[in-house]
């Protein structure tokens, strides 16, 4: 079958490969503390479906329990090792089959083999105490091999690390204003896509929530990542094919294996 990625919102993405469905930072909520969905509906109840979930580190906005307790019983979720110790809400969900996994760790789910690689980004539970666990980025290998970068900023390895890539979800923006240290912006992100060189990209993390009462703050950073990201990438990896998908919009990119 093709591969399809969804993009759902925020880092929250569907990819199907093999007749297996992969969910990436599931992120189901019309609110996030001060943050407050501002563009696309809530996902339907058939985004919660997975065969695999996968969690890229720790923040809220990436590992979110009540969007977690939705999936269905017997779901596979890979989060980063030593994140029930650091988070303890992961252990009541008893209905999940839960695997801490590090970079270099490979899962088998059906006839796909999830990887993951590393990422540059903080790893604690913030605000909350101590506990740290690697933030992650996954190679998801079946029909293609897609990496979902979770948040992640530049870093020397990556090319290595990842590893040959045909499809890209890359974050290009936040939830507010500033970005700092560990996350790409549009310009970044199209450096990434430059030393990866997939054959497609898709960019997520951006234009979805936003914190409340900073509607008139830099708005254009809010609104803008996503076709910054596209120009840039343009310029420094003409070759990729850069999908910029409306929320729920699906893409079948094409796979030169």
């Amino acid at each position: 079958m093709p591969v399809e990625v969804t993009w759902w919102g925020h880092a929250t993405c569907t990819v199907e490969d093999s007749h297996i469905r992969v969910l990436t930072d599931p992120l189901f909520t019309r609110r996030l503390a001060h943050l407050r969905r501002r563009r696309g509906a809530l996902p339907p109840p058939d985004a919660w479906r997975a065969d695999v979930a996968l969690v890229s580190h720790l923040h809220a906005d990436h590992l979110h329990l009540p969007s977690l307790a939705r999936l269905a019983p017997g779901t596979r979720l890979l989060v980063p090792r030593g994140a029930p110790r650091a988070v303890p809400g992961l252990r009541r969900l008893r209905h999940l089959r839960v695997s801490e996994v590090a970079p270099g760790d490979v899962t088998a789910v059906g006839d796909l083999v999830v990887r993951a690689v590393p990422a540059r980004h903080d790893g604690r539970r913030l605000p909350f105490g101590p506990h740290r666990s690697p933030a992650l980025g996954y190679v998801v290998e079946g029909e293609a091999r897609t990496y979902f970068a979770g948040d992640t900023g530049l870093f020397d390895e990556m090319e290595k690390e990842v590893g040959p890539v045909d499809v890209a979800l890359l974050p290009v923006g936040g939830w507010g204003p500033f970005l700092g240290e560990g996350h790409l912006d549009p310009g970044r992100a199209a450096e990434a896509l430059a030393r990866l060189a997939p054959g497609s990209a898709v960019p997520v993390h951006y234009g979805t929530y936003w914190p409340i009462g900073m509607d008139a703050v830099r708005p254009h950073e809010f609104h803008a990542p996503g076709d910054d990201f596209v120009r840039l990438a343009a310029l420094r990896a003409p070759g990729v094919a850069v999908h910029r998908l409306a929320h729920g919009e699906s893409v079948r990119p094409e796979v030169a294996r």
